[in-house]
């Protein structure tokens, strides 16, 4: 109420308004203003949006949280996520926006989808994972994202499907396509110290074939097939990626541009007996530096998959200090870096060049 004195004696009084009455409409003026431009303000401090499900930040949620902010910034804009377990599926349709959490073992963003029983009801994927971006310069750091379908699951499920004109029904099972994070047109994303977490495939997907920059650094990754599956230029480092099923835990889509590729320095990889480590059914270039397989990795390269795809670049699959925990290396991923390329060269600067400077 003192602002709202404030405002009245500053402003010129309204004719033939009377005292009470006038001070009563510039109240009531300055909490409608409030309401308008309270969005800006977030945007215009430095101070971060707390967003704690006990009802002591900012917001209860993420959404509402995001939905406070303009589309754009000049310069990030902080949400802060106290720990909790946040039950919603999350849209990020803006930019510049870094949202941290309180560690990756008690921030925890869960949702609970099937993609393929979306896909039975939308002609896209845009809503098919635990989080949703479609914003460029996104960041997370100390949280975990899981698409918790596959652990909820309790038995097969038919559903109609009446989008798909050839098969009006479809099962959807455990390992099913279960995305935690799934990217649109975004560019310029980074992970830092985050756990994305599904038991189907394609966990992580950040997709954007012709301008995607992705960049992960100490995460963790698991799921069934293609758990990690970017498109376009993607460097991960202190990884660890763990496979619970399917045919392969890594892959990549890199044909729009000959210079696309996905990097992977000083990984770990871990998962069921006999599990494959990655393949490819267009275009890709893959980079592993200084990774540890696990003992029961598969005795099996990074293989391309039979289809009517043209491969215009040939294989590219590139390995460098490599082994196999526990030795009795695989002969498939020994040293065989091109021509020209020198392993400590290789760092999210050489990936992304000019583009994207970290």
């Amino acid at each position: 109420m003192k602002k709202c004195e404030v405002i009245r004696r500053a402003t010129r009084k309204i004719t033939d308004t009377p005292s009470h009455a006038g001070y009563l409409v510039w109240c009531s003026l300055y909490i409608l203003v409030l309401l308008i431009i309270s969005p800006a303000l977030f945007a215009q401090t430095s101070q971060p949006i707390i967003v704690s499900p006990d009802g002591k930040g900012h917001f209860k949620t993420i959404q509402s949280a995001i939905n406070s902010l303009p589309a754009e910034a000049a310069r990030p804009r902080i949400i802060h996520i106290k720990r909790g377990v946040y039950n919603e599926k999350v849209y990020i349709e803006k930019h510049n926006i870094i949202f941290e959490g309180e560690g990756m073992d008690v921030t925890i963003i869960t949702a609970s989808i099937a993609r393929d029983a979306w896909r039975c009801l939308h002609n896209d994927d845009w809503g098919v994972a635990t989080l949703n971006i479609d914003g460029n310069d996104v960041t997370l750091k100390n949280l975990t994202v899981t698409n918790s379908y596959g652990f909820d699951w309790k038995q097969d499920t038919l559903i109609a499907c009446p989008i798909d004109t050839i098969h009006r029904q479809k099962k959807i099972g455990k390992g099913s396509h279960q995305m935690a994070v799934r990217t649109m047109n975004a560019t310029r994303f980074q992970a830092i110290a985050c756990h994305f977490k599904a038991w189907g495939g394609d966990t992580m997907s950040p997709w954007n074939i012709e301008n995607g920059l992705f960049y992960f650094k100490d995460c963790v990754m698991e799921g069934g097939v293609d758990l990690y599956c970017p498109r376009g230029w993607a460097y991960a480092e202190n990884c660890r990626f763990k496979a619970h099923g399917g045919d392969a835990a890594i892959w990549h889509d890199g044909s729009r541009m000959a210079d696309a590729k996905t990097v992977l320095y000083n990984c770990s990889f871990e998962g069921y007996d006999g599990f494959r480590l990655g393949r490819y059914h267009r275009d890709a270039q893959f980079f592993l530096v200084n990774c540890s397989f696990a003992q029961n990795m598969a005795d099996k390269p990074i293989y391309r998959v039979a289809t009517s795809n043209s491969i215009q670049w040939g294989e590219r699959i590139y390995y460098y200090n490599c082994h196999r925990q526990g030795g009795n290396d695989f002969a498939w991923y020994a040293n065989n870096l091109p021509e020209g390329i020198i392993a400590k060269n290789i760092n999210a600067a050489w990936v992304f060049g000019d583009r994207w400077k970290l």
